[in-house]
């Protein structure tokens, strides 16, 4: 088990929450966990700017109701991204933000806190120096961790034991997943940015002139060593993300086909059929009777 030194959950379990957030599971006080803090959230519809302090643990944030129009400014200017069923965020250790929101529909999160001597550990014993957190940064959809989540706040009657292990096998998978996101070459940052970028705005008409200008390379530039870096071009790329997000909101929603369409980025319902046809062999109204 965990030594107590390793965390101090009471910074995270007792802190006075704004008025606009509710607290309704923490695995501090509910199931006694000290390995692990599971912590869910029903949260206002709108937000005015908050702050959100450095953590000096690993934290994510999981969404699991609402339609999210996120904006978060941390180092330079703001960012926004569209939070949906689904779609986390690993807030980096030692990285304070100011974050502000509106939701269409009632917002629901599941925040789960691992201690960074788990992390680090983790990291050791698969023969890394130290945890590269911007690489777990980018990573914002992953379904193993989207039903690890979910399914911890429902295990509360298991003992420590079971948290401990969670932890564990979060961050071994976390950490493989990021060793993905640690692309090769002297462009390496660019292409990350770029990557996340397209994660980041799915939902977004997004050209490649823009996501070029965002990674500070011209357009053929940017397509070279994409493509060098990732193995596809950089449309392929974004059509493979947004494809796979329409595949969870199929199986996963009943938002109809119009809706995933807009939700994935694509122009109309016949733009994402002849999209998923294309990369998963049947049209996206077969694939969800199937």
């Amino acid at each position: 088990m965990f030594e107590s030194a390793d965390f101090d959950l009471a910074p995270y379990a007792e802190v006075d929450l704004p008025a606009q957030v509710r607290r309704t599971y923490c695995s501090w006080s509910d199931a006694g966990w000290r390995s692990l803090l599971v912590q869910c959230f029903d949260h206002a519809p709108e937000a005015e700017p908050f702050p959100m302090p450095a953590v000096a643990d690993l934290h994510l944030v999981l969404c699991v109701a609402g339609d999210v129009e996120m904006r978060t400014r941390a180092d330079g200017k703001p960012v926004r991204r569209r939070w949906l069923p689904g779609y986390f965020e690993l807030m980096v250790p030692g990285l304070a933000s100011v974050r502000d929101y509106r939701t269409t529909s009632a917002l629901r999160t599941i925040q789960v806190t691992v201690p960074s001597a788990t992390v680090e550990r983790a990291a050791a014993g698969l023969g890394d120096r130290e945890p590269d957190f911007p690489a777990l940064a980018a990573i914002t959809g992953d379904p193993m961790v989207e039903q690890l989540v979910r399914a911890l706040p429902p295990a509360g009657g298991a003992d420590d034991l079971y948290a401990e292990s969670a932890a564990a096998f979060l961050v071994a998978h976390l950490l493989t997943k990021g060793r993905h996101e640690r692309l090769p070459g002297p462009e390496h940052a660019a292409v990350s940015r770029a990557a996340a970028l397209m994660r980041e705005r799915l939902a977004e008409p997004l050209t490649v002139a823009e996501i070029a200008a965002e990674a500070h390379l011209s357009v053929y530039h940017f397509i070279r060593v994409f493509r060098a870096a990732t193995g596809e071009t950089p449309h392929r790329f974004l059509t493979r993300l947004r494809i796979e997000r329409a595949r969870r909101l199929l199986s996963d929603t009943d938002l109809t086909i119009a809706q995933i369409a807009d939700r994935c980025g694509f122009a109309s319902p016949g733009a994402l059929s002849s999209a998923f046809l294309g990369q998963v062999g049947v049209r996206p109204s077969v694939y969800r009777r199937n």
